[in-house]
């Protein structure tokens, strides 16, 4: 077998160019998390590193025969980027055939994690949320934040979207990107006023040490759904117990971590045990959701083959010669 003669370069306005859809990427993030129920996909725990200046560093691996593809991410978070006029999170995904080895691609990690995690909780509240919900509340108005917007709205009949932000200017700029969509939205004073009432909660607040949780799951009304994007921190641990069903990404995962997202005893399951049918969903109009999670690594794989088939297709990218 003659080695591919060129790997290609995909940056972040050419993977926006690719206008992948959110039924791709759940059905793409579907379909290896039944492979791995068969061993065609793998996903191994993230490597976490934490410095005491607050820097989050980490890696994930994951790997499929179908596609054939092996995917590495790494990600740094750093809260003091902002002071710099940088984002928060800078991340790389470099994507091999894994039955080779051959390097195939290396594209950029910021919109493969934003698509990713959105997809992640868009199959977990396609099971998870009642399909009618029309009220988000999204706490935290950044990158991850829209990236949700858009699958959700996508997902459900949404007529409001409330929003609150520690920083004023991300909540207006995100509440603008609603009313774009045809969506009312409605800037709150504080999170209490966006989250009762509300279907659907998607928290996405910046993780930093001196974060204080502040979201309450008792404001939530019987039959909404929350998707905790910033692994929980900004949720009062002892209340999450309020909850009715709380799905976690991964179980493995989840064991090898230092500190749990919430007690192990609160949890009903996996995402991959919910796709296959071995965790239950929702059981009724009433019941309080949660899916908390810390990324799992099969959906960047699930992204990056993705992004990469429809750019060979497209003939988009760069091309670097080995």
């Amino acid at each position: 077998m003659e080695m591919p003669k060129n790997l290609l370069y995909l940056n972040h306005q050419m993977l926006e160019g690719l206008t992948l859809t959110t039924d791709d990427v759940v059905s793409r993030i579907e379909h290896l998390l039944r492979g791995s129920r068969q061993s065609l996909a793998w996903n191994a725990p993230k490597t976490v590193i934490t410095p005491p200046d607050g820097r989050y560093m980490m890696a994930t691996l994951s790997a499929a025969d179908d596609p054939p593809f092996l995917a590495v991410k790494s990600l740094m978070l750093n809260p003091r980027n902002r002071e710099r006029g940088l984002p928060d999170i800078n991340s790389l995904v470099t994507l091999l055939d894994s039955d080779t080895g051959f390097p195939m691609a290396i594209m950029d990690g910021n919109w493969i994690t934003a698509v990713r995690t959105a997809g992640l909780s868009a199959v977990a509240a396609t099971r998870l949320a009642r399909p009618e919900s029309c009220i988000a509340a999204f706490i935290g108005c950044g990158i991850q934040a829209r990236s949700h917007l858009q699958a959700f709205s996508s997902l459900f009949p949404l007529k409001e979207v409330r929003a609150f932000s520690r920083g004023s200017k991300n909540r207006d700029a995100f509440c603008q990107a609603v009313e774009k969509l045809g969506i009312s939205a409605v800037a709150c004073r504080n999170a209490e006023e966006a989250v009762k009432g509300a279907d659907l909660v998607i928290s996405t607040v910046t993780l930093s040490p001196t974060l204080v949780p502040f979201i309450d799951a008792r404001w939530l009304k019987a039959g909404a759904f929350a998707t905790t994007v910033d692994l929980a921190a900004s949720w009062i641990k002892e209340h999450m117990r309020t909850f009715d069903r709380i799905v976690i990404d991964d179980l493995e995962q989840e064991a090898y971590m230092p500190s749990p997202l919430v007690d192990a005893k609160w949890v009903a399951g996996d995402l991959t045990g919910l796709v296959n049918g071995e965790v239950a969903g929702r059981s009724s109009d009433d019941e309080k959701t949660a899916f908390v999670f810390r990324g799992l690594a099969l959906g960047d794989l699930a992204l990056a083959g993705l992004a990469y088939q429809r750019a060979c297709q497209l003939h988009r990218g760069y091309l670097i010669e080995r």
